[in-house]
């Protein structure tokens, strides 16, 4: 009989987590380092659902492909996303989770770079990351590459460029920075903002709208909770210096 039972439970299928979670590369927000899911939100999330006592799993996938996921499959999360007028009634909502602010950057000795209004902009080239929101957001202000605007592969080589004197400024969110000014180790002193591009959205948690309301409420009140006791203060301490 013991034997039996053994056989059984080896073919028990494998109990689906509460909530699945997706989410993309997006350093230090969430991010894999090694085999291990990471960053600021990717705790979060890990912290809140444990409070909530809900059972989670989280994999990287690209954007496109995580987005879809979670439109079409209830109890199923995706992370870092900005909540917009077009995304409100397709998902549920839990958050925020932090700012999101776009900013323009220059070196902290290049003090003949000066932007009062919009329009100073264009006496500039400014670095970005390609098909980033922050080269996006400059490219609707007129900029285009080989006029004013350069763009290049990762943040880490926009920084980089800027460090060398190849550009005016850089373009990037200020989460980003702060994580490249670490992994370069670059004195944080050496860079200051200078032009707020974007800075209107902030980052949440959006679940499926299938997804059962008293899991919604759990890892609201859970959140909330991780807010008001310090411990999210203290996790953005850990991913960005404040």
């Amino acid at each position: 009989l013991f034997a039996l039972c053994l056989a059984c439970s080896a073919v028990l299928p494998t109990r689906a987590a509460d909530l699945a979670a997706y989410t993309e590369q997006l350093p230090p927000l969430n991010y894999q380092e090694g085999s291990q899911l990471t960053g600021f939100a990717t705790d979060l999330l890990r912290m809140a659902a444990h409070d909530a006592e809900l059972s989670l799993s989280i994999e990287l996938q690209p954007w496109a492909r995580a987005y879809r996921t979670v439109l079409e499959t209830p109890n199923s999360v995706i992370f870092s996303i900005t909540r917009t007028p077009e995304r409100e009634p397709l998902f549920h909502w839990v958050g925020p989770i932090s700012p999101r602010q776009i900013k323009l950057y220059r070196l902290n000795a290049r003090r003949d770079i000066q932007v009062q209004v919009e329009a100073d902009l264009m006496r500039y080239t400014h670095g970005a990351m390609f098909e980033s929101a922050a080269a996006k957001k400059l490219a609707g202000l007129g900029l285009q590459p080989g006029r004013g605007l350069d763009l290049g592969a990762t943040d880490e080589i926009t920084l980089k460029k800027m460090l060398l004197g190849r550009t005016d400024t850089v373009a990037m969110l200020d989460w980003a920075m702060a994580w490249q000014l670490k992994q370069q180790n670059v004195n944080p002193q050496l860079v200051r903002p200078i032009w707020l591009l974007d800075g209107g959205s902030q980052y949440w948690f959006a679940l499926n709208r299938d997804t059962p309301t008293h899991k919604v409420r759990r890892l609201q009140a859970a959140l909330n909770q991780i807010s008001v006791d310090g411990r999210m203060h203290k996790l953005r301490q850990k991913y960005l210096a404040e």
